[in-house]
């Protein structure tokens, strides 16, 4: 790979963070791609993630933690901290993040799937970067929610108007082909012409793979839940179906996720156990490792687990979660329409005869290699290609005359 320079290029990343892993992984897998493509590009991430410092990152990619919030099942926040109410958390929050960009000073200026930030923290920052030479992108994910959820959440805000408003690029993480994350939207025009679909995030290929921490067999079905905060489910429907036919003997790989609560890791922990050829292991912040030895993967399919199965060609059945968002059950009922995988309800793979047979059948499914199209895993590529285009592109500051009145902050 040809490594261009881009001279002194600052790109700031947001990722709110409040639950699970896959805002922070993804912003790392495309500040990593940045940086190894172009020489003299700096990448800063803002991340709310608690566990931000037990991933690596590459030269000239960096983080700065803000306090923490967690996103409640009802969809609600709170703080962390016993004694610190979410009041004050959000103002340091947003307080930190508009000084990191003042001093930053960046060119490209990259928010993660939540236009405005968590509770619209985002909002001082946008309006500052947009009379400023920096460009601001969105980066959406190619599920987004189903239209009807996501639409009564955005029309509160009026958000469509304030991406318009305050964006000047919008990148779609997926083909479109695949799926339209703004479906049923009435998209303004002058927003519809700062879209740009990217493709899915492809992964890479370690060159020399370390798994050196676990003792692992040769192959195996790797199961997964992400971060693991509502992941026993999936875990627990797998050993019952273990439990109910014997002969599914093959290898599996349990990673429980860092945010399982600590009486389910016993729990699971126990259960496996007392089953041949199951290995559990608590986190593991380098899962492209884990998938290079895995024939197939069992999973919830969030956006990164479903950017690897298809990355490294693997065979897959998925387990959506529905509630209370519906975006993986979106993402899996279209891959599987489309041949990349296989999938299950969460009520049928709770009945432990349908997932033994699922199980069973996963080693005859073909991979998605066989189904996906041209360019669908080119969003990497895609994206540092815009990100050369927008730093050599002068951003042109609306005057005050063209400027549309103060939006009201959400």
């Amino acid at each position: 790979m040809e490594i261009k320079r881009l001279d002194h290029t600052r790109i700031l990343m947001y990722s709110h963070d409040t639950f699970g892993l896959g805002h922070l992984r993804r912003c790392r897998a495309i500040a990593h791609s940045i940086v190894e493509q172009y020489k003299s590009v700096s990448v800063l991430i803002i991340s709310g993630s608690q566990i931000a410092g037990a991933f690596d990152f590459k030269a000239r990619v960096d983080f700065v933690k803000i306090p923490s919030v967690i996103k409640l099942y009802n969809g609600e926040y709170d703080s962390i901290g016993e004694y610190i109410d979410i009041e004050e958390i959000l103002e340091m929050r947003e307080l930190i993040i508009q000084r990191t960009a003042e001093a930053f000073n960046p060119d490209i200026f990259i928010v993660d799937k939540e236009p405005l930030g968590l509770k619209g923290e985002l909002e001082p920052t946008l309006e500052m970067f947009r009379q400023s030479k920096t460009h601001s992108v969105l980066g959406l994910r190619d599920v987004m929610d189903s239209p009807k959820l996501l639409g009564k959440e955005w029309a509160k805000q009026d958000m469509l108007k304030k991406i318009d408003y305050y964006y000047d690029n919008a990148w779609i993480y997926g083909p479109k082909h695949f799926w339209n994350p703004l479906e049923g939207f009435d998209v303004p025009e002058n927003l519809q012409g700062k879209l740009k679909y990217v493709g899915f995030l492809d992964r890479e290929t370690q060159s020399s793979p370390s798994t050196e921490s676990h003792s692992l067999p040769e192959e195996y079905i790797l199961v997964t839940a992400g971060g693991g905060g509502d992941g026993i489910a999936i875990m627990e429907q797998v050993l019952a179906a273990r439990e109910y036919d014997a002969q599914l003997d093959f290898p599996i790989v349990m990673v429980l996720g860092p945010f399982m609560k600590s009486e389910n890791r016993e729990k699971l922990r126990l259960r496996a156990s007392r089953l041949a050829n199951i290995t559990v292991i608590d986190f593991e912040s380098r899962m492209e490792m884990l998938m290079q030895n895995a024939v197939a993967l069992v999973g919830m399919c969030g956006y990164n687990t479903f950017c690897e199965v298809m990355s490294f060609d693997r065979k897959a059945l998925f387990v959506p979660r529905t509630k209370p968002r519906e975006e993986q059950y979106i993402r899996a009922k279209r891959a599987s329409e489309i041949g990349l995988c296989s999938m299950l309800v969460p009520e049928e793979a709770a009945i432990p005869s349908v997932m033994a047979k699922a199980l069973s059948n996963l080693p005859n499914q073909l991979t998605p290699s066989k189904s996906l199209k041209k360019d669908d895993m080119s969003g990497l590529d895609k994206v540092c290609m815009e990100v050369q285009r927008l730093s050599e592109t002068k951003k042109i500051i609306p005057s005050k005359l063209e400027q549309t009145p103060k939006l009201q902050k959400a």
